[in-house]
């Protein structure tokens, strides 16, 4: 687990534990703007030689493509959402903390999920 230091009486991870994951959030970030964009241009509502007389086989297969565009835009749009909260987080000095608990967030879990704002026990209670 990271070294914890205690500024002003609030626990923090060390800077040189935050600096990589702050690049990755902004590499990812910009990653996945750049997935939204393309899923837009696949939207098959969007694409420019659409016919708007289709069989109702052709019809079925655009209304679930656009319907498959729209919920991936939407996942990525609210990914981006959740990373760029944890960028404020590292901000303001509070990344890393349960926002429920106040206490550190294990490392392993911010390993695998950035942009968690709970501890484990604090998800699962809240899940309960």
């Amino acid at each position: 687990m990271a070294e914890k230091s205690n500024i002003k009486g609030m626990l923090k991870l060390p800077a040189k534990l935050l600096a990589p994951i702050k690049r990755f959030l902004e590499m990812e970030i910009v990653k996945m703007k750049k997935q939204e964009k393309n899923i837009k241009k696949a939207d098959p509502f969007k694409v420019e030689s659409r016919v708007t007389e289709n069989s109702v086989e052709e019809d079925v297969d655009e209304q679930l493509g656009h319907f498959e565009s729209q919920i991936k835009a939407n996942f990525i749009r609210k990914q981006i959402v959740e990373f760029r909260k944890a960028l404020t987080m590292i901000k303001l000095g509070r990344y890393g903390i349960c926002r429920t608990c106040n206490k550190m967030i294990d490392t392993d879990r911010l390993a695998i999920k950035p942009e968690a704002t709970m501890c484990v026990k604090c998800e699962k209670e809240r899940e309960s």
